[in-house]
Order: C-alpha cells, then sequence, then structure tokens
C-alpha cells in the first residue's frame, strides 16, 4: 500500500481514526485523550517500511473495540464511580476485591483511572501495622500509573487524558520548601501515613454501602480508580509504557535521586551501597550512571549479589563474613574509604558504619532508609571534625511535579533502565501473591495489571 492510497478513511473504515501508526513500545492499549485502543483486539498495526516513495504500513485486525475515552469520561465526571479495590480489612490479613464507590473530586483534587500499580515495601509494612498506629479498613498502594478521569474545582494544570504519576509525597508550588531550590519536602502534602482522609474535607472519597475505606499516603493505587490531591500528580510524557514507569513514583526514584542529586559522586570515584533491595539497587544505577569506578554492595543476603551486577556493582561485602565492623573492612579495601556512600536499610548500625566508612577531607555519606523511631545516630564527633560529611534525603531530594517527568525522560532516552527493576506481574485479581513475593524476598518490583 503506498502512501498515495494510504487516507485517513482507510482508518475511518477500520474504526480507527485518531490512532498513531508509529510503532509503539510496548504491546499494551495505547491511550490518548481521544481513543482508547484494546491492543488485545488488534492484531496489529506497524509502520514497516519508509522509504522515498512513501510510508508503507501493515494493518491486521480482528474486530477493532474502538471507544471514545473522551465520551467515557464525559458519562463519569461528576458522579460516583464504582470500581474493584483490594481493601485491606485488618492488619497483616490478605487483602479482600471489593466493589468500592469512588466520589467525584473535591477542589484542587484529581480522580485517576489506575492502569498500572506495583508493590512497595512500604505498602508491606504499614499492611503489618507493626510499631504504627493501625488505620483500617484502608486501601494501600502508592506507585501506579494511570490517566486522569477528572478533576475537582481549581485544577488548571491537569485535565482529563493525561497521563500521570500519583505521589506518595507533594509539591503545593506555595511554600517556603516548594519555592526553594534545595527542599522537596513540602509544608502542606509532606507524606502523613497516619492521615486516612483528604485534606479539603477531612473525608475518605472511597465508601462501601456508605461505609468510609480509609486513603493511603494520599494515594490508594490498589483500586480501579482514586482520588489524589493535585499537587501530589506528576503529568508524564504520553508516549512512556504506563506498565514501565508506575515504578518510578516511590523507591526507584529514591535510590535514583539519593544518587545523582544528593551524594553527586563524581567519574571515577568509589560509592558503597548498604541494602541491596529495590531502592538500593537504584542508588547503585545511580552511580553506574554517575561513571563511578567502584560501587561496592553491602548486604547480609549473599543472594542479591549476582543481582546487583546487573545495576553495576562491582564488589560485594557481607558483613557476616568479618569478625571486625564493616566500615573497617570497607577502608581497607579502599585506601582510607570510599568517596561516597549511600545507606538504603533503615538499620541504624548500617547508617553507622555508612558514614563512618566514607574518607575523611571529602566522603559523603547519604542517609536514605528510614530507621525506627526509637533508633538513636551515635558517632565520635570526630568522623565529623575530619571532613567527612553526613546528608539525608526523602524521595532522592525530587519535586513530584516539577522532576519526576524528568526521570521518565531518562528511562525514555535509555539513560536509566526500568524494566530489571520489575521481575514479576500479576493480574488485579492475583494482588495477594505479591505480597507474597515480597514477604519471601523473591521480587524487587512485581508489577499489578489493574482490570485483570
Amino acid at each position: 500500500m503506498s502512501r498515495s492510497n494510504f487516507s485517513p478513511s482507510l482508518l475511518d473504515s477500520a474504526g480507527l481514526t485518531g490512532i498513531n501508526t508509529t510503532p509503539e513500545p510496548n504491546p499494551l492499549p495505547h491511550i490518548c485523550a481521544r481513543t482508547v485502543l484494546e491492543v488485545k483486539e488488534i492484531r496489529e498495526i506497524r509502520q514497516f517500511q519508509n522509504s522515498g516513495s512513501g510510508i508503507l504500513l501493515r494493518l491486521r485486525w480482528r474486530a477493532p473495540l474502538v471507544r471514545s475515552f473522551a465520551a467515557e469520561m464525559a458519562g463519569t465526571a461528576g458522579q460516583v464511580i464504582r470500581c474493584k479495590a483490594a481493601v485491606s480489612w485488618e492488619a497483616g490479613k490478605p487483602l479482600v476485591m471489593e466493589e468500592v464507590e469512588v466520589a467525584p473530586p473535591q477542589a484542587m483534587e484529581v480522580r485517576i483511572k489506575i492502569l498500572f500499580t506495583s508493590l512497595c515495601h512500604t505498602d508491606v509494612y504499614f499492611w503489618e501495622a507493626k510499631g504504627q498506629t493501625p488505620v483500617f479498613p484502608r486501601i494501600f498502594g502508592h506507585e501506579a500509573s494511570g490517566i486522569v478521569e477528572s478533576v475537582g474545582e481549581g485544577v488548571t494544570e491537569l485535565q482529563p487524558g493525561d497521563h500521570v504519576l500519583p505521589v506518595f509525597t507533594g509539591e503545593c508550588k506555595e511554600c517556603p520548601h516548594c519555592k526553594s531550590e534545595e527542599s522537596n519536602m513540602c509544608d502542606l502534602l509532606r507524606i502523613n501515613t497516619d492521615r486516612g482522609v483528604m485534606l479539603n474535607d477531612n473525608k475518605s472519597r472511597f465508601s462501601i454501602n456508605g461505609k468510609p475505606i480509609y486513603h493511603f499516603v494520599g494515594t490508594s493505587t490498589f483500586s480501579e480508580y482514586t482520588v489524589v490531591h493535585v499537587g501530589c500528580v506528576a503529568k508524564i510524557n504520553p508516549a512512556a509504557p504506563l506498565d514501565k514507569v508506575c515504578v518510578l513514583s516511590c523507591g526507584i526514584s529514591t535510590g535514583l535521586g539519593a544518587t545523582l542529586n544528593v551524594a553527586k559522586p563524581k567519574k571515577g570515584q568509589s560509592v558503597a551501597i548498604f541494602g541491596l533491595g529495590a531502592v538500593g539497587l537504584a542508588a547503585a544505577e545511580g552511580a553506574r550512571m554517575s561513571g563511578a569506578s567502584r560501587i561496592i554492595g553491602v548486604d547480609l543476603n549473599p543472594n542479591r549479589f549476582d543481582e546487583a551486577k546487573k545495576f553495576g556493582v562491582t564488589e560485594f561485602v557481607n558483613p557476616k563474613d568479618h569478625s571486625k565492623p564493616v566500615q573497617e573492612v570497607i577502608a581497607e579495601m579502599t585506601d582510607g574509604g570510599v568517596d561516597r556512600s549511600l545507606e538504603c536499610t533503615g538499620n541504624i548500625n548500617a547508617m553507622i558504619s555508612a558514614f563512618e566508612c566514607v574518607h575523611d577531607g571529602w566522603g559523603v555519606a547519604v542517609l536514605v532508609g528510614v530507621p525506627s523511631k526509637d533508633d538513636a545516630f551515635k558517632t565520635h564527633p570526630m568522623n565529623l571534625l575530619n571532613e567527612r560529611t553526613l546528608k539525608g534525603t526523602f524521595f532522592g531530594n525530587y519535586k513530584p511535579r516539577t522532576d519526576l517527568p524528568s526521570v521518565v525522560e531518562k528511562y525514555m532516552n535509555k539513560e536509566l533502565d526500568v524494566e530489571k527493576f520489575i521481575t514479576h506481574e500479576v493480574p488485579f485479581s492475583e494482588i495477594n501473591k505479591a505480597f507474597d513475593y515480597m514477604l519471601q524476598g523473591a521480587s524487587l518490583r512485581c508489577i499489578i495489571r489493574m482490570g485483570a
């Protein structure tokens, strides 16, 4: 079929008006503001040749299911939506698939159709409710991607059809932290794990038979629809595959940003990473991207070492294999200490070791993991006086709305490899398997396909 024979009417006759014929990055549903195309019903739409005589197309389809997303949104905007959600009724018990009612967004809120979500250790930690104030029944989930279904009063930066990442922390753009180039700790929208309601009216947008179901960190992405404050929603490139970039809204960006934005290793320097879970491996990925010459992984689980090689880790230390403190082991390996270190476990002893293993004069240690509330960091003051620097970070110092789109672009530009973080995938109906994988230590990130 030559270009002279190709016209929009051909796609019109197939019911494919508005479909971009450039190759999609993945075989998942292509979704834009005008059209939803269920790829499972489309055998192939591929641009396969571009020659001097024109663009040749090969189209094969079987009963294409094409529906106007705009029409769907027009029918639900301002209305209560009934959808599936995985509800946690009590601590540590399997989530239950329920039909919930999701109220329309109020002022400065956005209702999002969640397409993909993933499980983070933070979800598991608060689901277990060990050492925290239990808030149940609740809808967990905070790493996700989706499409804006409708917006509330006062929302101007987003509109229905936008591709977005909901984020557990926010950026109001008005407070001193948001106006500062040095901070991402928004006064209004900073993470609050105890809050189970929306800021606007202190009410939940979820309910079952009139009974409120509580939110989790303002996102609650284990639901086919959710309502989020506009300041916690990052608009991203619509070409980005949502089943991949959903993992960028928490752990991976936290580790990556801790290295790139806070530790800032220079090319050729050495970096130690304490903890080789998803966050630690993202920190290692940042060190690799920065050109670090040595990336030393520290973990108590030797099974993680082979996997860590994919993320640039060059050497491994298991503290259990040594009779002396691990900071001394690393100092001996590196002629006085590493140039940069990042602690990604939350263990207080690992934090102290991460600080004391950096070189005097210029070494920088960055604390990423969250400690227990009663922990105390203890080190001799001379470690600081000898010009070692200790820093902390929150969400990798990324401002959600301003900076997350650029992290997505790193993936799109092939600077950042996200796929290697994704070890498992399950349908939404089997979400409890994702918890099993994490509790067994078998997964880095498990993608949960909504609507399946």
